[in-house]
């Protein structure tokens, strides 16, 4: 039976409690245990162990990520997690130190990581809207994307030897919220990733 590790990184405001992603992350952990997979979780801003962290990484094929984007990047709660398991496990258990040698100190930096052939996706919320990113003759973001905006989350699962799958993103949550829609799209999102078990699409 094929593992997956779904990690809610959501930290509770007393505007934003964490409803929305802790119901992405039931909603995920749902639909890949009727696909046949073992589900595995943890939330970030409860208890959790580092060993029993790093053994779950260990054991998944897959990891979702759920999160909120706080100012432009991850919550709190969350990087104190990657900072404390990732570190631990750069003994060998998730990487090898950042993959460079003594002898040749300039070169390899970053391909270090243990956990090759493992995937991860990213599933993220945003305040922001779509148009945020799509337009780019909107202020902020000047038509870069949301892996744009997130892309040192993606290079810490590059440091650990993952691969990516595909992004989803729910736009807007706070001020024009399309809730139900946007779980309609992540069952089709997870469906085409997750469809069938042992199976995660390239």
């Amino acid at each position: 039976m094929p593992t997956a590790l779904i990690i809610n990184g959501a930290q509770p405001y007393p505007f934003a409690a964490g409803a929305l992603n802790a119901a992405f992350a039931d909603r995920a952990a749902a639909h890949l245990a009727a696909a046949g997979w073992r589900v595995l979780r943890t939330a970030t801003a409860k208890d959790w162990d580092v060993e029993a962290e790093i053994a779950k990484h260990q054991e998944a094929d897959a990891i979702i990520l759920q999160m909120p984007v706080n100012w432009m990047g991850w919550p709190w709660s969350l990087k104190k997690y990657m900072d404390e398991v990732y570190t631990a496990g750069m003994d060998g258990r998730l990487c090898n130190g950042d993959g460079r040698t003594r002898e040749a100190p300039k070169d390899h930096y970053g391909e270090g990581g243990t956990l090759a052939g493992k995937r991860y996706m990213l599933s993220l919320t945003f305040n922001a809207p779509a148009e945020a990113f799509s337009d780019p003759d909107q202020y902020l973001f000047q038509g870069r994307s949301v892996d744009d905006l997130l892309w040192p989350q993606h290079m810490n699962f590059r440091f650990l030897g993952m691969a990516a799958l595909p992004t989803f993103a729910a736009h807007d949550v706070m001020k024009n919220p399309q809730i139900e829609a946007d779980f309609a799209r992540f069952d089709v999102h997870l469906d085409g990733l997750f469809g069938e078990a042992g199976h995660v699409a390239a």
